[in-house]
């Protein structure tokens, strides 16, 4: 079980409601063995002569425990007619009670499935969140898509609904066998024997299940991803053609998912036949062996009866054996998708608060990276970075891609730690205070535009929850935004689609300036927001960024050189290290890199 600890963890926070639940199904089982009990001294009643007493049809029967006395009490004082009412009745009776306690355990039972589920799903998406940023680039979207979806649901379908049963038909197992062998310990002698045996075949079939199930699950993350890629990158595909060439990667991926789930089915749909046939087996020889003990013993010490109730008990038997096979075969293949979404809640959080972390109140001073290098898997990032940001200041970052500019930038929030060296804010280590309160002196404007699906007014108060409608204009027309916005449809409410998608690229910019400015940190980390748009839009925006800019500590990250000229310090990365510093003019002077970036740029 401990493969399942994950799903235990959850029920365990129901240890009350599951006692019950066992309570009532043990109540519900014991008042189905009495009903079926009723059926030896039924059918002994039938066919016993006219004149034999009550007595001697008491002595061949096998009811349960005291209500052998009840019957006999009835028989000696009653003539058959009122024997046979007082049975059905009994019947009845305890048929109404065994369904009573099944309804209340499957009530009980039901909330706790779909709340484990529940807090399953939410720890998942609480994790997402709580993973650094780097994990992120190591893994397919489609697969932590197909996690979060596919793999809950296998979970939720084959092993959480599965578990009711694997509690549920054990006990009624166990307590048909009980009374089985309370009718007749040599008959049920072949049943101890032969179960063991059809339980071990069901296992051997049952074994690869998880394998296929998990190769299902990677095939599926991967057409995920493929589809993911399709959505987002839509136009470029269209663009050169190459619808053909995403078709049969799909494809590809498609077929292979649809013969490793047709040989999984295959094997589970295997279970219920099997058993079944198993069982009629077993039954055949029950019968021919029951047959022969009648006949040995002249029906005396087993009766016709009796063996037929053995006989109808091990026929309901059947059910709760074949319901318990295909359990076990729905536990192997769940186990995949719990050992995938299991490696996902395990998956380190390396950026964590200090347990003595305290709140960075105000951003009073200066930020400063002393001596740091960063690594990421063995490769080295950033080395030896020295640099002093004076509160109020802009600092450009600048270098060809892949020196190290967005990493740098990234270490101010704490996306990454420092591999070494120290990050401080006011003197004080990064580290020393609380992820939230770093965070909520920042805010970030990246090349990209990332919007959510929500209204405008959302969208901009995404970092400021409480936020005013009077605030949101406010922070929208210092981003140049407010005009657009007030002549859309519904203003302010109206929904901007997935990413924004219903807006030009200008005004996605705009809102996510607006969104910054709104939260109104005093430290900007700035991806340069111009160099995808128009020359009417960039000028919009980069009117906006100036306007948000004012008064601010500023870390820009520049591909467009001539936005930057007013820095008040440029500092120019290559190979994760600082090859250059100084303001444009200095930079210009000294005839360095910087000055052949620009040249090269202005050619353009």
């Amino acid at each position: 079980m401990k493969k399942f600890s994950v799903i235990l963890k959850y029920l365990s926070r129901y240890r009350g409601k599951i006692v019950v639940y066992l309570i009532f199904n043990i109540l519900s089982i014991l008042f189905g063995l009495i009903s079926l009990g009723m059926l030896s001294p039924f059918l002994t009643l039938l066919l016993q002569g006219e004149g034999q007493t009550g007595q001697a049809m008491t002595l061949n029967t096998n009811a349960i425990g005291g209500l052998k006395d009840l019957l006999i009490q009835v028989m000696r004082h009653s003539d058959k007619s009122t024997t046979l009412l007082v049975i059905c009745l009994l019947i009845i009776i305890t048929t109404i009670l065994k369904n009573l306690f099944y309804y209340w355990s499957s009530y009980i039972s039901s909330p706790i499935r779909s709340a484990t589920i529940t807090f399953l799903r939410n720890d998942l998406y609480d994790k997402i969140l709580a993973l650094p940023i780097g994990y992120f680039t190591e893994q397919r979207k489609g697969d932590l898509i197909s996690r979060m979806t596919n793999d809950i649901y296998e979970i939720e379908s084959s092993v959480v609904s599965t578990l009711e049963g694997m509690i549920k038909d054990p006990l009624t197992i166990i307590g048909y066998l009980a009374y089985m062998v309370y009718l007749s310990p040599w008959l049920s002698l072949f049943l101890l024997i032969l179960l063991p045996l059809t339980g071990f075949l069901i296992g051997r079939i049952s074994r690869t299940l998880k394998r296929q199930s998990k190769d299902a699950a990677i095939r599926l993350g991967e057409s995920l991803s493929v589809l993911d890629e399709t959505l987002g990158g839509i136009r470029v595909i269209k663009g050169f053609g190459a619808e053909s060439v995403l078709r049969r990667k799909f494809i590809q991926l498609n077929d292979s998912l649809f013969h490793t789930r047709n040989k999984m089915n295959a094997r589970r749909d295997l279970a219920s036949p099997l058993t079944e046939t198993l069982g009629i087996i077993i039954l055949t020889i029950i019968l021919y062996y029951g047959g022969m003990l009648i006949f040995r013993t002249h029906g005396k010490g087993f009766s016709g009866g009796d063996l037929m109730t053995y006989i109808a008990v091990f026929g309901l038997l059947i059910n709760p054996a074949k319901n318990l096979s295909t359990s076990l075969f729905n536990i192997q293949r769940g186990a995949a998708a719990i050992e995938r979404v299991e490696d996902l809640l395990k998956a380190p959080v390396t950026i964590q608060d200090d347990p003595h972390a305290k709140k960075l109140e105000v951003f009073r001073d200066r930020i400063e990276f002393r001596g740091v290098n960063f690594s990421y898997e063995d490769a080295s990032i950033l080395q030896d970075i020295n640099l002093v940001i004076e509160k109020g200041k802009t600092i450009a970052l600048v270098g060809s891609s892949g020196a190290g500019k967005s990493t740098l930038a990234d270490l101010v929030p704490r996306f990454h730690d420092v591999t070494s060296g120290e990050l401080l804010i006011d003197g004080i280590n990064i580290k020393a205070y609380s992820l939230k309160s770093v965070r909520e002196q920042m805010s970030i404007v990246t090349q990209e535009p990332i919007l959510f699906n929500d209204t405008i007014a959302a969208n901009i108060a995404l970092g400021k929850q409480d936020a005013t409608q009077e605030e949101i204009e406010q922070a929208a027309k210092i981003a140049n935004a407010h005009n657009f916005i007030i002549h859309k449809e519904e203003g302010y409410q109206t929904n901007i689609g997935d990413r924004g998608s219903k807006l030009s690229g200008g005004e996605r910019q705009r809102l996510t300036i607006a969104r910054a400015l709104l939260k109104n940190p005093p430290i900007l980390i700035l991806d340069e927001a111009t160099s995808s748009l128009d020359t009417e839009s960039e000028r919009l925006v980069q009117d906006a960024i100036n306007k948000m800019m004012e008064h601010r500590t500023s870390i820009v990250i520049a591909h467009r050189l001539s936005t930057i000229r007013h820095a008040d310090e440029i500092i120019v990365l290559q190979k994760g290290q600082i090859v250059e510093r100084g303001t444009h003019d200095e930079l210009i002077a000294r005839g360095g890199f910087y000055k052949k970036l620009v040249e090269m740029q202005e050619v353009k």
